[in-house]
């Protein structure tokens, strides 16, 4: 494994614990150079509440590696997160930098209601 691949899981490492101490629902978020995914995650860490990603059919018409993509997912994971009755959750961006396709899929959600 990789130097930069080993620091990314090493943050996520620490954010993940900081949450698994709070107890909360958790968004975790992570990306590949070509598609975003998105997954709502129990408190106990046990259960996938909601997923949404680049991935699906419906998602795929156009490009899936962009800043449009992640919004979309965001808002997408906003509505079943909703429907599976979770507002408030903690972001674990796994590690990547916050800003580009992370941040625009987390302003996104924020914008479709979901708290964190």
């Amino acid at each position: 494994m990789n130097e930069k691949k080993k620091a990314r899981l090493r943050r996520a490492q620490k954010t993940r614990i900081n949450i698994r101490e709070k107890s909360a629902v958790r968004l975790c978020v992570y990306r590949t150079p070509r598609h975003i995914y998105a997954q709502i995650i129990s408190a106990n860490g046990a259960n996938v509440l909601a997923t949404a990603s680049t991935v699906e059919a419906d998602l795929r018409t156009e490009l899936t590696g962009n800043v449009n993509a992640a919004t979309k997912v965001g808002q997408l994971i906003a509505e079943r997160a909703k429907a599976a009755g979770v507002t408030k959750v903690a972001f674990d961006r796994s590690g990547f930098k916050y800003h580009g396709r992370v941040k625009a899929l987390a302003d996104a959600a924020r914008e479709s209601g979901l708290e964190f």
